[in-house]
């Protein structure tokens, strides 16, 4: 059996953090006291001057940041996503959205797998929260090599987004010549039964449910949606056209985030039979991976009964 490739969205994070705060003299890494954990502590230890320490005060941190990029630089906030989108919310849509400020936010630890940090940790919201505001990029990569992507074609846009990032390892999705574009879904594997809308760390879960569905009879379309926002309209009409039943999947509260933003989309120009996958009107809590996965309905066994039944039922 041949081994699947994983990766920590955070070490590639690091690797390239690094790069651009040593080849871009606008670039300055922004830490909430967590660079052990995120791993912007790479900048702190090889290009200290291009390192800025806020510590455990978030709203400051962002207002900083929006200071910092009104005199043409380009800050990096980074903290967990749970702190970034709840504790300095008010910062981010006053002082960096509205004015629509070139500072790159990246919340680690997103969704529900934070290491065993439990709900006070775990960001179910965040989608939901930036997709919100006006001017704001949000982009959820799958793998490694789309956090590079994502993190280059930020530095390359002038304004505000936010990067979701995951704590844990996560199969290669793409090849490293991964011509990734903001605001563009990539259609990972065609199907004609059903069709499967995911995001960010969810993605890899639903392309092994496809697989096991497929075992089945059951053909499944799985459409990546890295970027959501701007969303790509275009892709989701053209699978939902094709199979005439969407499923959404993602690692967060189906309330607001990619889920309402696909159903939106539906309602308005196409409407289409829907099932969300994603964690339900609840907080998470503290537990193993696969134990959460499992409980909130995640895992791939839960993904391959939810979309068989959701099939058949059609």
């Amino acid at each position: 059996m041949t081994k699947i490739q994983k990766g920590a969205m955070r070490d590639r994070f690091s690797k390239v953090i690094l790069e651009l705060a040593e080849k871009d003299a606008r670039v300055y890494a922004v830490d909430g006291d967590l660079a052990n954990s995120t791993k912007t502590d790479v900048v702190a230890n090889q290009k200290p001057e291009k390192f800025l320490q806020m510590g455990i005060a978030e709203q400051n941190m962002l207002s900083v940041c929006s200071g910092l990029a009104s005199t043409g630089l380009q800050p990096w906030a980074v903290t967990f996503a749970a702190f970034l989108s709840k504790r300095a919310l008010d910062q981010i849509q006053v002082q960096i959205a509205q004015p629509r400020l070139d500072v790159k936010m990246v919340g680690a630890y997103s969704g529900l797998l934070t290491g065993l940090t439990g709900k006070t940790h775990q960001a179910l919201e965040d989608i939901a929260i930036f997709r919100t505001l006006a001017n704001m990029v949000v982009i959820a990569p799958a793998d490694n090599v789309e956090v590079e992507k994502a993190m280059r074609a930020a530095n390359d846009y002038d304004g505000p987004v936010y990067i979701r990032l995951a704590r844990d390892e996560y199969p290669y999705l793409f090849a490293e010549d991964y011509d990734f574009k903001i605001g563009r879904a990539v259609t990972l594997k065609e199907g004609t039964d059903v069709s499967v809308i995911a995001t960010g760390t969810q993605t890899s879960r639903t392309l092994e449910a496809a697989k096991q569905l497929a075992d089945e009879g059951i053909s499944v379309e799985v459409v990546h949606m890295p970027t959501i926002k701007p969303l790509d309209e275009a892709a989701i009409l053209a699978t939902a056209q094709k199979t005439n039943l969407v499923v959404t999947a993602e690692e967060h509260s189906i309330l607001g985030g990619l889920g309402s933003a696909v159903a939106e989309v539906l309602g308005e120009q196409h409407p289409t039979k829907m099932l969300r996958i994603g964690v339900e009107d609840r907080n998470a809590e503290s537990a193993p991976n696969e134990q959460l996965l499992e409980k909130y309905g995640l895992s791939v066994s839960c993904m391959v009964r939810k979309i068989k039944d959701f099939y058949n039922k059609a």
